[in-house]
């Protein structure tokens, strides 16, 4: 096995987005656009309803998927079909727009702690117009095992620690793993040769591919089929994502992501049109 080494660390910068919910925004930010086939990557969290309450009011998505994974408070989905889901503590979401819908998450509480994770990945142009989809996971629906060392994994995606996520029949060959370490202890896991992996710190600290990161700190792996992470005196949480890359050319204005910039306007033609699904 070939140990990956840390090439980059992106950390977390302040910004809003929705109707003015309050994040760590690790991409894209100035710099850094993307990491293929990865689009986006938030972090949001607050236990101040004013800085989440608007929540994410209808918006449309074309060309790429979301995933919404949730560590405190309720979100309720919708869309323009009639679609809806609850997004409970430890549940998540993923949703491949295709060729596109109209949705809204919006929380569904009023006071305590909202917090979770908002990522976007690429679709291939091959793919980019297919059927929507949701993939609606509750807490108990996402397998956990506990290490003889203590360290605790959730797969929302892909296989770790010997046990399988339950996201399927999606593009990219993807990895998401939530894992929390006990101080000092470490974890490896086998990944993808071919894959993009990133490893995202949000409690502690960690040391991940030879180098220190801190909390709201994410490393860009280098090459290589094994992943080590060990953890600092207070322990570490931390969300690995793993995807095999596209290498196509990226055209993308708000919420559509596609190939070229005609069919970034089509995008907007057809929503304007109403033509979304």
């Amino acid at each position: 096995m070939t140990q990956r080494t840390t090439q980059q660390i992106i950390t977390g910068q302040e910004t809003s987005d929705g109707a003015g919910v309050h994040m760590k925004r690790l991409f894209p930010v100035q710099g850094i656009m993307q990491v293929d086939p990865f689009l986006l990557f938030d972090e949001f969290g607050s236990d101040d309803p004013g800085t989440y309450i608007g929540g994410f009011p209808d918006h449309p998505h074309r060309g790429f998927e979301t995933v919404t994974y949730m560590l405190a408070g309720l979100m309720r989905h919708f869309d323009n079909k009639g679609n809806s889901g609850l997004l409970e503590p430890g549940g998540a979401q993923w949703m491949t727009a295709g060729r596109g819908l109209v949705h809204s998450e919006m929380p569904e509480q009023t006071d305590g702690l909202m917090r979770g994770f908002q990522i976007w990945i690429n679709l291939p142009a091959a793919e980019k117009m297919v059927a929507p989809r949701y993939q609606d996971y509750r807490p108990d629906q996402i397998p956990a095992k506990t290490l003889a060392n203590g360290t605790t994994l959730r797969v929302v995606a892909g296989s770790a620690g010997g046990i399988e996520g339950p996201v399927n029949g999606v593009s990219r060959q993807p990895l998401l793993v939530d894992v929390t370490l006990p101080a000092g202890t470490s974890w490896r896991n086998a990944v993808d040769a071919e894959a993009t992996v990133l490893a995202h710190v949000f409690e502690g600290s960690a040391a991940i591919g030879g180098r220190d990161l801190g909390v709201t700190q994410m490393a860009v792996l280098g090459d290589g089929d094994e992943i080590e992470i060990t953890a600092g005196p207070d322990g570490a949480r931390v969300l690995i994502l793993a995807a095999r890359p596209i290498g196509e050319p990226v055209a993308r204005a708000g919420p559509f992501v596609m190939n070229t910039r005609a069919e970034i306007e089509q995008a907007f033609a057809d929503y304007q049109a109403g033509r979304f699904e």
